[in-house]
């Protein structure tokens, strides 16, 4: 068996996330469909982590097996790029170990939410526009305080197959580029729907409807009716993933 890593980026809009829904529309879906009739050969692909609905990813790794070893990575990915639509794009198709796994692999995940903050024509599909005044400040104390804490279950989706809500986050920032406040959070793992509950969460931060201690309260308390609304999803792009360096030489 012959196992290959795939760098790709996809706009989600189309789709009901990453992962294989029934009666509803996948990226998975969508690239085992190209690849088991280029490759002629049936094939599911394991992606890096799963995307909510709506959600995008200018960096996403997915791997697959065959039977037989590709003789033309180039002719591949050009005619996978031309077979898929145009909301999906592949970068990179490159052999890997037999036991490399896109998934558990990944030693560390960066997502960015945008936030629109005037009016723009050119950006309002994929940002979350939110004219009101914000306390950035206070919105930053707020992320750095989430560093020193594990248990992220009050930004969880309710319910879910997930074994442990504890993530590591390495780094999490606001910053503003033009017209746009754009949320950074990096970390080895995270919950279905954690991000844009964060978001939800600080943006009250904002508004001066939580304090910092209020924020850790919410955390503490493990419930996720404290936290902030879900903001969303079109602002949020999973915007890269590192993997151990015997993998990433090799992308």
């Amino acid at each position: 068996m012959h196992r290959y890593f795939i760098k790709l980026a996809y706009d989600g809009t189309p789709y009901n996330g990453w992962q294989i829904q029934k009666n509803a529309p996948s990226v998975q879906a969508v690239i085992n469909e190209a690849l088991t009739q280029l490759c002629r050969e049936s094939i599911n692909v394991v992606g890096c982590g799963r995307t909510d609905t709506g959600v995008h990813a200018r960096v996403f790794y997915a791997h697959f097996d065959l039977s037989n070893p590709l003789e033309d990575l180039l002719g591949l990915v050009r005619n996978l790029n031309h077979y898929l639509p145009k909301s999906i794009v592949i970068f990179n198709i490159f052999p890997v170990s037999p036991d490399a796994h896109a998934r558990f692999d990944a030693i560390l995940r960066t997502y960015r939410y945008y936030i629109l903050r005037s009016k723009d024509p050119f950006k309002q599909a994929f940002s979350y526009f939110y004219h009101g005044p914000l306390d950035i400040s206070i919105m930053n104390e707020g992320a750095e305080l989430m560093q020193n804490f594990h248990d992220f279950t009050s930004f969880s989706k309710v319910k879910t197959q997930t074994k442990t809500n504890l993530c590591q986050i390495k780094e999490a920032y606001w910053t503003i580029e033009d017209n746009l406040l754009v949320f950074t959070i990096s970390a080895d793992r995270f919950l279905r729907n954690m991000v844009r509950a964060i978001v939800g969460t600080l943006l009250d931060m904002g508004k001066h409807k939580i304090t910092l201690d209020e924020l850790s309260a919410i955390i503490e308390h493990k419930n996720r009716a404290e936290a902030g609304y879900s903001v969303p999803a079109k602002g949020l792009f999973l915007e890269n993933v590192i993997y151990p360096d015997v993998i990433n030489a090799q992308k």
